[in-house]
């Protein structure tokens, strides 16, 4: 009998270590579990931290909806101001200004982003008035216009027609397929 209640003893050690060791193996995958449940919300918190991040950093550099129109609104007030009222007697080609003596644009860029395949719509393009005069930027170069738009253009065409930078006989002008015959005279900066 004592062998028996002492193999029985032994038996509900047995049991016990066993019962102990699965608790144990238990409570370290609910540790394991919670770490990697920590460590995803610690992830997700991350992400969501860049992602508001990114939010703001687009906010800061794109001008709220209100900011725009009223630049736009500025830019369009220079625009008219600078509206032909007889064009034909108004503007002068290069060869009457005495020649153009501005920056030349390299012949590679030149064939990569001007002349008649290469239109495009001002307003697309960053928009600056100096001395006055609206300067817009395209293909890595500022251009400004030497003479007046012609009066007889839509009122907002440098929104919505398209336009390109050509390079004719003696110095660059600006063209409108619409008008074909018209070319107002521009002048290319590098900045």
């Amino acid at each position: 009998k004592q062998q028996q209640a002492k193999s029985q003893q032994e038996q509900q050690h047995k049991q016990q270590q066993a019962k102990s060791q699965q608790e144990q193996q238990h409570k370290q995958q609910q540790q394991q579990a919670k770490g990697q449940q920590e460590q995803q919300h610690k992830q997700q918190q991350a992400k969501g931290q860049q992602e508001q991040q990114h939010r703001q950093q687009q906010q800061a550099i794109r001008p709220s909806q209100q900011e725009q129109h009223r630049q736009r609104g500025q830019q369009q007030a220079v625009w008219q101001q600078h509206r032909a009222h007889s064009w034909q007697s108004e503007h002068r080609d290069w060869q009457q200004r005495g020649g153009y003596h501005g920056y030349r644009i390299p012949e590679d860029r030149y064939r990569s982003y001007f002349g008649p395949s290469h239109a495009f719509r001002i307003y697309r393009y960053p928009v600056v008035v100096v001395g006055g005069y609206p300067r817009f930027q395209y293909g890595g170069f500022w251009f400004s216009l030497m003479d007046p738009w012609p009066e007889y253009w839509s009122d907002d065409w440098y929104d919505n027609d398209d336009v390109y930078v050509d390079y004719y006989e003696d110095g660059y002008y600006l063209y409108n397929p619409r008008y074909p015959r018209d070319r107002i005279a521009i002048t290319v900066y590098v900045r």
